[in-house]
C-alpha cells in the first residue's frame, strides 16, 4: 500500500506544483480562464498558485512524514472540492474535467497514504 501511496503522491504534487507555478507566474493560459470564465479575482490567483504549491511541498513530505501528507491531501479534496463548485457556478463543464481528475487523485492519495500507516 505504501508503494501505491507514493506514486500517487509524487503524481499529485507534480501536477499541483505545475498548476501552482503557472498561477504565480501570471501564465495567461491559467490565469486567463480564472478571471474571464470563473470570475476569480486577479489579486486571489497568487493565494491559490501558494496554496497549490505549499500543498505540493507538503504531499512531498508527507511521503516521510505521515501527518503531513494527510493533512496536504486532505487540503487538497477541499481545494479541488471549491474548484468543481466555482466551475459548476459558471457552467464551464470542460474546465471541470481536470478538476474532477485532481480532486479524485487528491482523495485517492488521501486514502492510500492513511491506509499505509
Amino acid at each position: 500500500m505504501f508503494i501505491a501511496s507514493v506514486v500517487v503522491s509524487a503524481l499529485l504534487a507534480l501536477a499541483t506544483a505545475f498548476s501552482g507555478y503557472g498561477k504565480l507566474t501570471g501564465n495567461p493560459q491559467v490565469v486567463e480562464p480564472l478571471t474571464t470564465k470563473l470570475g476569480v479575482p486577479q489579486r486571489l490567483i497568487p493565494v491559490l498558485g501558494t496554496l497549490l504549491v505549499a500543498g505540493a511541498i507538503g504531499t512531498v513530505v508527507g511521503i516521510w512524514w505521515a501527518p503531513i501528507g494527510i493533512a496536504a491531501t486532505g487540503c487538497f479534496v477541499l481545494y479541488f472540492l471549491g474548484a468543481i463548485i466555482t466551475h459548476a457556478r459558471a457552467k464551464d463543464w470542460a474546465g471541470m474535467v481536470p478538476v474532477v481528475v485532481l480532486m479524485l487523485v487528491s482523495a485517492a492519495a488521501l486514502t492510500l497514504r492513511v491506509l499505509s500507516l
